[in-house]
């Protein structure tokens, strides 16, 4: 059977075993007819909240977070709508904010490919760098005693609105809403306190469990936000063409919660046990554009390989590990997955990127990693203690018959991250 998988900015074609072989995707839902139009209805009537227009008065300061490259927010497809919105309002300032969370700078080239050219040129912006630590005000102190620290222009701003997609994630359970105020444009110290190896390895921070369902990590999250809230969030669901499937606007929390709903309904996949072998991808570009990223796809297929199976991820990997961040340190650095996890609390990876490291590594105790990608070379695969694949079909071919005297099943997941997972 051909299978074509999310790759980069297009479909690798795979063929392989018949009658051995389930795709597990999302429910697909059509884009909405007319994108502007209904972006326009849910900022005029919103969830649980004014219009967006009118929680701005003539004269103030308005901030509006948007997503930086990694992810496939079309905010050059929503912004403009929002602007619109509010140049109804007379004289008032109005500053974009990258919402970088540990990632690094966006480009000006980026930036006008993310935001369009006419907004990236017209519009303030700042990039929430976080390492630029005096441009992050102190907002409040966390129940366990940490304080949380939000960029100054947000702060400062006398209405702020967050903008995002949801989409499932492998330790916040969803994407969007409250995750544009932390990480996104929280100070290193906030995030570190957020991701901490404890949030982080509790069977409770995974995919599909927000904040109402008992997710720690989420509810760090949620708090973080909830010390300096956004006035209005606006958030979009979207399909494998990164269509515009839902707009959910308004009151942060309610907003967030029909999102996560919606998303629930269509990425959540039942599967009746674990497979053998499990394929996946990272959902192709932007979000597939580093190893990094690439931590989401594996972690989806560990939900449901066999202990001792075989994951096989395909991701384009046009950004290396990539070289900025600490990530790609840690992994050269560590003799192997299982010696990160019994040292990863020392005071040496008190650093970012350490949680993506740590998911790696709890993936690796499942079975073997396998990677097929253009932007990496065998040796530094290796390093990042994953195997080379440069032919699925034939990798795949060749582990089905070492394993020919067991009823092999094997797993695709074409949009990886997009869908989640579960073992009935």
């Amino acid at each position: 059977m051909r299978v074509e998988l999310a790759y980069g900015r297009t479909w690798l074609p795979v063929e392989l075993p018949d009658g051995i072989t389930d795709v597990v995707v999302p429910q697909f839902i059509e884009g909405v007819p007319d994108e502007t139009r209904a972006l326009k209805e849910a900022l005029q009537q919103p969830i649980d909240s004014p219009p967006v227009r009118e929680l701005v008065k003539p004269g103030e300061r308005v901030a509006i977070v948007f997503c930086d490259g990694t992810r496939p927010m079309p905010s050059n497809r929503v912004l403009p709508v929002l602007l619109a919105e509010l140049e109804t309002v007379p004289d008032i300032d109005i500053v974009l904010i990258n919402a970088l969370g540990t990632h690094r700078r966006n480009t000006e080239e980026e930036l006008s490919t993310i935001l369009g050219q006419d907004i990236a040129k017209s519009y303030k912006i700042v990039q929430s760098y976080c390492a630029e630590e005096g441009a992050y005000r102190k907002v409040g102190v966390s129940h366990k005693g940490y304080e949380i620290r939000l960029r100054q222009e947000y702060v400062d701003a006398d209405v702020r609105i967050v903008t995002g997609f949801i989409e499932p994630h492998f330790f916040a359970g969803f994407s969007g809403g409250p995750k544009l105020v932390a990480p996104g444009v929280a100070s290193r110290d906030t995030i570190m306190n957020i991701h901490s190896p404890d949030l982080i390895g509790d069977p409770n921070s995974t995919w599909g469990l927000s904040y109402k369902d008992g997710n720690p990590l989420s509810e760090a999250i949620m708090e973080a936000a909830g010390l300096c809230p956004p006035d209005f969030s606006l958030n979009v669901t979207l399909n494998r063409h990164h269509e515009i499937t839902g707009v959910f606007a308004g009151d942060l929390e309610k907003a967030h919660q029909k999102g996560i709903a919606f998303v629930r309904n269509t990425a959540m996949q039942a599967v009746p046990k674990p497979y053998d072998i499990v394929i996946t991808t990272n959902s192709g570009y932007p979000l597939d554009q580093n190893l990094y990223q690439t931590v989401k796809g594996l972690s989806a297929a560990a939900q449901i390989v066999k202990e001792g199976g075989v994951i096989i991820a395909a991701a384009e990997c046009s950004d290396g590990y990539p070289d900025h961040g600490n990530y790609r340190e840690m992994l050269l650095e560590s003799p192997s997955m299982e010696c990160f996890l019994q040292h990863m609390k020392e005071e040496r990876y008190s650093v970012t990127d350490r949680w993506q490291v740590q998911v790696q590594a709890l993936v690796h105790q499942r079975g073997d990693i396998y990677l097929y990608t253009d932007g990496l070379t065998d040796e530094e695969i290796t390093a990042a203690h994953l195997r080379p694949c440069h032919d699925i079909a034939a990798l795949v071919n060749e582990l089905v018959e070492k394993r020919s005297s067991e009823d092999v099943r094997i797993c695709v997941l074409p949009e990886g991250p997009m869908t989640i997972p579960y073992v009935k």
